[in-house]
């Protein structure tokens, strides 16, 4: 194969939702304008009439088509028959990269990857976990078996992918050193994100935007609000956008502590719409790998304050003032006062919007990917080996 051929590539997830479809999204958009060949493969059972939306849009560029096929989360005997009928159809496209996203898709890529490399055919598999079994946890029966699963598959594969060096170091900890070529590729957001968006002088002083449950830490953000305004000694503003399971006890939390007419909520709606609505956004999530929430929001130019977690360090730097203790009303407010009483706070803290673009845009993650591509697909095994 030339090295500036057209490359078919084919990805493995499993549910169409979250920072996995959206990375997927915009690596199809990159590659098929580059001009190759692109498609996916995923879970029929999840997502809802926004993801269609999602897939609608995308459709025209899936030169290789949308599949979906009934994935289950956990993991079943209804797995054998979803391999089965994703060897078939994966086979029929003949790709020459196959690319799996999170456990299950890793599971597809891997394994049928290797069984049309026994049926020589030649062809790169690559694994990225975005988390996925990184989440459990060694001390536990389950955890054991799930990561021990994944060591075993390294053997099936020829890459892996990690979204932040955080989730590498993660994996290395949880699996781990990896046997296979190993690469850190950051999210990127797309070109057209990369457009400042101001806030009225009377917009919202705080946004938290994401999902309303205690993993994301909509109760910190509240209790953070009431510190920061005692410490600053006159009311303050904030908006909470978003849906989830626990909206109706964060209510009852503002209402109880007075602050329901200064704390507006407001269902879920796109972020760059959100950013319009207040001034500085506030992410103290307990747990995270690389959100790409953060990233959104310093592309549009809004100044950032988030949870010393997952990959946010690498983002924003590891020293960065802007980082709070994951879990810690306290230390976020006195970030968030600082945020408002200190002139020129933003440009202080903020990461250069030229260094931030050259590391965290989707033209660059997309090239670095397919760069990985070219390469594994060169050094891959011989047809006929595995």
């Amino acid at each position: 194969m030339s090295e500036n051929a057209p490359l078919r590539i084919l990805h493995c997830f499993r549910s169409p939702v979250g920072g996995i479809f959206r990375h997927v999204r915009d690596l199809v958009e990159e590659h098929r304008a580059a001009g190759h060949e692109v498609g996916i493969l995923c879970d029929s059972s999840t997502g809802g009439a926004h993801e269609d939306r999602l897939f609608d849009s995308i459709r025209p560029q899936l030169s290789l088509g949308l599949t979906r096929i009934p994935i289950r989360r956990a993991i079943a005997p209804s797995d054998l028959a979803a391999i089965y009928r994703s060897y078939k159809h994966i086979k029929s496209l003949q790709p020459d990269i196959v690319h799996g996203h999170g456990a299950k898709g890793g599971v597809l890529a891997r394994l049928i990857g290797s069984a049309l490399r026994v049926n020589r055919y030649r062809v790169a598999r690559l694994y990225s976990p975005h988390g996925g079994s990184l989440h459990f946890d060694r001390s536990n029966l389950s955890g054991q078996v799930v990561l021990r699963l994944e060591r075993f598959q390294e053997h099936f594969g020829d890459g892996l992918v990690f979204v932040c060096d955080y989730e590498r170091r993660t994996y290395e900890a949880k699996v781990g050193k990896p046997r296979a070529v190993t690469r850190v590729i950051y999210n990127g957001i797309k070109d057209a994100e990369f457009e400042a968006i101001e806030a009225g002088r009377e917009a919202p002083h705080f946004l938290y935007i994401g999902m309303l449950r205690d993993l994301k830490g909509p109760d910190v953000f509240i209790d953070a609000f009431a510190r920061t305004e005692r410490a600053v000694g006159h009311p303050l503003s904030a908006l909470m956008v978003g849906d989830g399971p626990d909206r109706d006890r964060y209510e009852a939390m503002m209402a109880e502590r007075g602050l329901g007419r200064r704390i507006e909520m407001r269902p879920a709606m796109p972020a760059r719409e959100a950013f319009a609505l207040a001034r500085t956004v506030v992410v103290p999530s307990r747990a995270e790998a690389m959100p790409y929430i953060v990233l959104e929001a310093l592309a549009a130019g809004k100044a950032v304050i988030a949870s010393r977690v997952g990959g946010i360090p690498e983002v924003l730097g590891e020293t960065s003032a802007a980082l709070a203790n994951p879990g810690d009303a306290g230390d976020l407010a006195r970030i968030m006062t600082q945020a408002v009483t200190t002139p020129g706070w933003k440009d202080q803290v903020m990461p250069k919007p030229e260094a931030f673009k050259a590391v965290f845009s989707a033209s660059v993650m997309a090239r670095d990917m397919l760069d990985l591509y070219r390469n594994l697909l060169a050094t891959a095994a011989a047809p006929g080996q595995s």
